[in-house]
């Protein structure tokens, strides 16, 4: 089994060939993010990943991007899935990852939800992660079991790093049947380092954060043996410390702790050194 690594789209702020550039030459091999709207936009990413040969990853966002918009509901959802993923498609993604759903509706609209999405990319022949995200259906670990055992077969895509803040501990600890449930539906990851105050620590890299990371590392090797009995070839990872209040900030100047790209190469760094070990 191949570990493969995307470069986020997440608060992108330069060019699509000079997301890609980067990404080669870190040694990742491709991107993850929304395909855009605008139809230059749209040629432009894909000429970027043609040309250094990179694969790419779709995200979908049903409604809202983190936060889905206020009020949304089941029907709008499922519009903006389907919507999104067959814009998507020109792009020829390897699969999709969703932050899907609201953590505001009653369980059986998120069961419905579900169950009706993965119906969708179904019929699209397509496989999509839904993604275990704050304000989204899958945004708590019990919450995600319930729905798991009321659902279709669906996959996911885990960033664990959710679940940290919502239950204020680094919470797969204590809830090995979860972790193993999750681990047997992971499709994709997003290897952010959360802990018990927030989805991103303030630098992965600082011995700080040691016990986050280790925990972490702990159920990413969960994913990778369960992947590995499952016939995966490959497993992806999208190390995704990003902005918009993730990444902390000196108070006074309002200059950024660190830069984001160091922490994700940095991730990916420790992960290769891991996933060599397993």
């Amino acid at each position: 089994m191949d570990l493969l690594f995307f470069k986020t789209l997440w608060g992108l702020g330069t060019s699509y060939d000079e997301a890609a550039r980067a990404a080669a030459a870190a040694g990742f091999a491709g991107l993850e993010g929304p395909y855009p709207e605008d139809a230059e936009q749209q040629r432009a990413l894909r000429t970027a990943l043609e040309e250094h040969d990179l694969l790419f990853i779709g995200e979908i966002s049903t409604t809202g991007f983190a936060v889905p918009d206020p009020g949304s509901t089941v029907a709008q959802h499922l519009d903006a899935f389907e919507r999104i993923l067959v814009r998507t498609l020109p792009a020829r993604p390897i699969f999709f990852s969703t932050m899907a759903g609201s953590d505001l509706w009653d369980f059986a609209d998120s069961v419905r939800f579900l169950t009706r999405a993965h119906e969708i990319a179904e019929r699209h022949g397509v496989r999509v992660g839904f993604e275990t995200h704050r304000s989204r259906s899958l945004f708590h670990p019990t919450i995600t079991r319930a729905l798991l055992r009321e659902t279709p077969p669906i996959e996911l895509t885990l960033d664990l790093s959710h679940w940290c803040v919502v239950t204020e501990r680094l919470v797969l600890d204590e809830l090995p049947d979860v972790l193993e449930l999750v681990a047997e539906r992971a499709l994709h990851v997003q290897p952010r380092v959360g802990y018990d105050q927030g989805a991103q620590v303030p630098d992965p890299r600082s011995p700080l954060w040691d016990a986050a990371l280790e925990a972490h590392l702990r159920w990413w090797r969960a994913v990778w043996a369960s992947q590995r009995r499952r016939g995966f070839t490959r497993c992806t990872m999208t190390p995704e410390f990003g902005p918009d209040g993730y990444q902390q900030i000196d108070v006074q100047t309002g200059a950024p702790v660190g830069n984001l790209w160091d922490f994700n190469v940095h991730v990916a760094g420790v992960l290769r050194r891991a996933f060599e070990r397993v």
